[in-house]
């Protein structure tokens, strides 16, 4: 009986207003990451944010993208380019703290790493390049 109460219309509109949910919390989750991910405001400032976006659910949010959305990309981008600088780092201290002296020890080593699935094609060939420099 209770199935027969519910129609179409009813089954789109929940089906529309769980999509604009999920869109808001993917909006919410890249504002923090962004926020606490950002280096050029403090504590309080970040602090400050999280609760104007949390008191002005639906404004607060806008507010942010107005005022500092210029530069999420920007900041994005800084955090993986630091990331894929840190990995590289670490594979190259791995290579050479496995104890090859030639640049032949080195790619091989690399070459471990790249088949073990430990490092990408792009960062053999940057290691590769470094030990044949």
């Amino acid at each position: 009986m209770l199935l027969a109460d519910i129609n179409l219309g009813e089954i789109f509109w929940s089906l529309l207003v769980i999509f604009f949910m999920v869109i808001y919390f993917m909006i919410i989750f890249s504002i923090f990451g962004d926020l606490f991910r950002s280096k050029d405001l403090g504590g309080l400032a970040k602090a400050l944010w999280v609760l104007f976006i949390f008191v002005f659910m639906f404004v607060g949010p806008l507010v942010y993208l107005i005022v500092r959305g210029n530069k999420m990309g920007e900041r994005a981008l800084a955090a993986q380019a630091d990331a894929q600088k840190q990995l590289q780092d670490y594979a190259q201290t791995v290579v050479s703290q496995t104890g090859g002296d030639t640049p032949a020890d080195h790619i091989a080593k690399a070459k471990e790493l790249l088949d073990s699935g430990a490092i990408n094609q792009q960062e053999f060939e940057a290691l590769k390049a470094k030990a044949l420099s």
